[in-house]
């Protein structure tokens, strides 16, 4: 079943019906992919969004089609596939509109898997950003805020799995390289906390779910910000 995302570092909210929404269901895939209204409204970003829907059904259609054409071949019994892939607001200010693109694959298997993305579109010049790119280095932001990620998991592991993971645990606190990076506010006038979020498998086994913390931009993490950003953040 599916797993919806309730990122707790939303600050926009943004109606269900504020949205395009293309569905397309055969036998083979149901597919679904929607971006809300704030996305729509940029001509160059919704352009993006429509080739990367094309590309995603492209894609998962040509994959339900060879699996169903091999299941009737061996006899075996065809499970229809899934595709979805939805965009949601965190924040928008200003600058910059950042989005968290939620997407689903059911290809047959025991369980379907979800994967988190970030969209940064940077009205200013008009181009999507990757929100690393924001920050002086993968070790710089290590440096600032691997610390408290790394003792926030192990805390929320424990939570999770009701005791401690233990010596023998598969899993240990990935680096915030491995992480993906979700730009929020607080006051829609610059962004001032961060999502810092370990997909599927990344953190913990595929029961654990995905992690997900939030963390406010503190004067340690402005100081790391290249030049040409530091005014789109303040601290909080």
């Amino acid at each position: 079943m599916r797993r919806v995302m309730g990122l707790i570092l939303l600050a926009l909210a943004i109606p269900a019906t504020a949205q395009t929404t293309v569905t397309k269901k055969t036998v083979a895939l149901d597919f679904s992919y929607a971006y809300p209204a704030a996305a729509a409204r940029i001509a160059p970003l919704r352009r993006w969004l429509e080739a990367d829907r094309g590309r995603l059904r492209t894609r998962a259609a040509g994959l339900a089609a060879k699996d169903r054409r091999e299941a009737a071949k061996s006899g075996f019994p065809f499970h229809q596939h899934d595709a979805t892939r939805e965009w949601k607001v965190v924040t928008e200010t200003p600058r910059l509109l950042s989005l968290s693109g939620e997407s689903y694959s059911y290809t047959g298997g025991a369980h379907g898997n979800t994967a988190l993305e970030p969209l940064v579109w940077d009205k200013a010049k008009a181009r999507r950003v990757d929100p690393r790119t924001m920050f002086e280095s993968p070790a710089a932001m290590q440096r600032v805020l691997g610390p408290g990620w790394c003792a926030w998991l192990k805390g929320e592991r424990r939570r999770r799995l009701g005791s401690d993971p233990g010596t023998d645990d598969i899993f240990p606190c990935p680096p915030v390289s491995d992480l993906i990076v979700l730009l929020g506010s607080t006051d829609r006038r610059a962004i001032d906390r961060i999502g810092l979020v370990a997909g599927q498998y990344v953190a913990g086994s595929y029961a654990e779910g995905m992690y997900e913390m939030t963390v406010p931009v503190t004067p340690a993490l402005l100081t790391i910000v290249r030049p040409e950003w530091r005014g789109a953040f303040a601290t909080k």
